[in-house]
């Protein structure tokens, strides 16, 4: 299935319908009461997150969504029909905003949660509802409410634990295969994953957490180029990031300062969130030269940095980089807790 992270539609709400003019005609009372009956409502339109859904592509393809409008009233008291609401359905982490004002309407962060976006204009009243004691046969009836049209911009920001960081070609799409049941496109060639995938990492029997595979990033991808921001918008919502980078690299620590300044530059907040080094490939060198690039590595990176090395495709070191992400996760999770007030103890 493609992936689509962003696109822009055009929604309206319905307008009620009119409210009747009628009054009572029987056989024996051929002057009787008002008894004209109110216009339906229009229908809305509301968005709700799918923990199944991992694409915006539906809604490339169906770019008007207009609600049903209320039917009027009728005689004899009957209330018009109301209008069809829409109900809009998309992955869970996506922003809405008002493609006009810039303005964010809302977000969709957990499964099944929604959010009104045009609500149907209200019917108008039948003339049985002006009936008063100094107005016994009211003449007149409310129109209905016109509904509400605009266009929003749907955002897609992928929710996950763990985000990928590195240059194309690092082996993100490998560990993602050897850790979870995703199996995204792997090639030795820069650029071969060229959308954002999900991999789903299993501790013990019951435990899990979310591994993010996001197309590689390149110096000057902040400014767009390369695959650019379209991809580090995606990285905003990992609570950890593993950055990535393959015992080829000529500067370990030149490569980790590049990808770092590329977040920075993107959005400071992203140097906030806890952070270790990966040292990928490592089946490519003889013991010795891996222990000696290791020490050299630590020497160059931040101590507050943990540094791991492993090879994806000889499955060496994946045991301990999985613990280490996991503890990672844990400690974010619990302390997500604790923000919100509830005990981890």
């Amino acid at each position: 299935m493609k992936f689509v992270d962003y696109v822009t539609i055009s929604i309206r709400s319905g307008k009620g319908g009119s409210g009747r003019v009628a009054f009572r005609r029987e056989k024996y009372e051929p002057m009787g009461g008002p008894n004209g009956g109110d216009g339906g409502d229009g229908g809305s339109v509301t968005m709700v997150a799918e923990s199944h859904l991992y694409t915006l592509l539906d809604h490339r393809y169906n770019r008007h969504q207009f609600a049903g409008n209320g039917e009027s009233g009728g005689s004899s008291l009957k209330k018009g029909k109301d209008g069809d609401n829409i109900l809009l359905r998309v992955p869970v982490g996506t922003v809405i905003k008002n493609s006009d004002t810039g303005l964010v309407i809302g977000e969709l962060l957990v499964a099944g949660e929604s959010i009104e976006l045009a609500k149907g204009g209200r019917g108008g009243k039948g003339n049985t509802f002006f009936k008063s004691a100094t107005n016994r046969t009211p003449r007149h009836a409310q129109p209905g409410e016109p509904g509400e049209e605009f266009n929003i911009t749907l955002e897609l920001k992928l929710l996950a634990d763990v985000g990928l960081v590195g240059f194309p070609n690092a082996g993100k799409s490998t560990l993602v295969a050897s850790l979870s049941a995703a199996r995204p496109k792997i090639a030795d060639y820069p650029f071969t994953t060229l959308a954002p995938s999900l991999g789903v990492v299993s501790v013990g029997d019951f435990e899990s957490f979310v591994i993010a595979d996001i197309p590689g990033i390149i110096e000057g991808a902040h400014e767009g180029k390369g695959l650019g921001i379209q991809f580090l918008k995606h990285i905003e919502r990992n609570a950890v990031l593993l950055f990535m980078v393959p015992v080829t690299s000529e500067d370990i620590g030149a490569e980790y300062e590049t990808l770092l300044n590329e977040l920075r530059e993107f959005d400071a907040r992203m140097l906030e969130k806890p952070r270790m080094v990966g040292i990928s490939k490592t089946d490519l060198l003889p013991a010795d030269e891996l222990a000696k690039l290791l020490k050299e590595a630590r020497s160059v990176l931040p101590d507050d940095v943990g540094v791991l090395a492993f090879s994806s495709v000889a499955h060496m070191g994946l045991k301990e980089l999985k613990r280490e992400m996991w503890n990672h996760v844990n400690t974010s999770r619990s302390f997500g807790l604790e923000e919100e007030g509830i005990s981890t103890s």
